[in-house]
């Protein structure tokens, strides 16, 4: 594993045909959430849902931008069912991913028992970049943040699970909760 810092902008800009990603978790408590979460507990609406909401920020320009490139960029979320309230709200945001030109799949946690999965969530640029998120056990960046690698048996475990669990998974548009 790297310490060296890379930004994520710069990954992806500099991504020439892929970007994935892999969600694993069933709940994040990141605190740039909170507020539009908590609103979403109370009153079932996520004002994220609008792009133009300051949760965004550039992700929307930044997904456009790279697949604008040529770049397909692809999400896949291993869930547990029932789902919990944070799968629902991000379930109720995923629109402007698919609108700024992702691909989001859901992947019921049953269904993904014999993958080899890595520990972490993680990102994977033109297979040969990994992005590992790291989180507390409460859902919260670690610090740090993230880790990054280019070995070749941590990418190829990264592309393989990625595709493993995305051939599996069920597009956004026919996942229901």
């Amino acid at each position: 594993m790297s310490s060296t810092v890379m930004e994520f902008a710069d990954l992806l800009g500099s991504a020439r045909h892929s970007a994935v990603h892999l969600e694993m978790r069933d709940r994040y408590s990141v605190g740039d959430e909170a507020d539009d979460f908590n609103s979403f507990l109370r009153t079932g609406k996520a004002a994220a849902a609008d792009p133009a909401d300051a949760y965004w920020g550039t992700w929307p320009d930044m997904v456009q931008e790279a697949v604008s490139r040529g770049v397909v960029m692809r999400r896949a979320r291993i869930v547990s069912e029932p789902v919990t309230d944070y799968i629902r709200y991000e379930h109720a945001i995923t629109g402007v991913n698919l609108k700024a030109g992702e691909d989001v799949r859901w992947l019921t946690r049953r269904l993904a028992s014999d993958i080899a999965l890595p520990g972490n969530d993680f990102w994977l640029f033109d297979g040969k970049t990994v992005q590992f998120n790291l989180f507390t056990g409460d859902g919260d960046w670690a610090q740090p943040p993230k880790q990054w690698s280019r070995e070749p048996s941590v990418t190829a475990l990264c592309a393989a699970a990625f595709e493993k669990v995305w051939e599996r998974a069920v597009p956004h548009t026919e996942y229901t909760l």
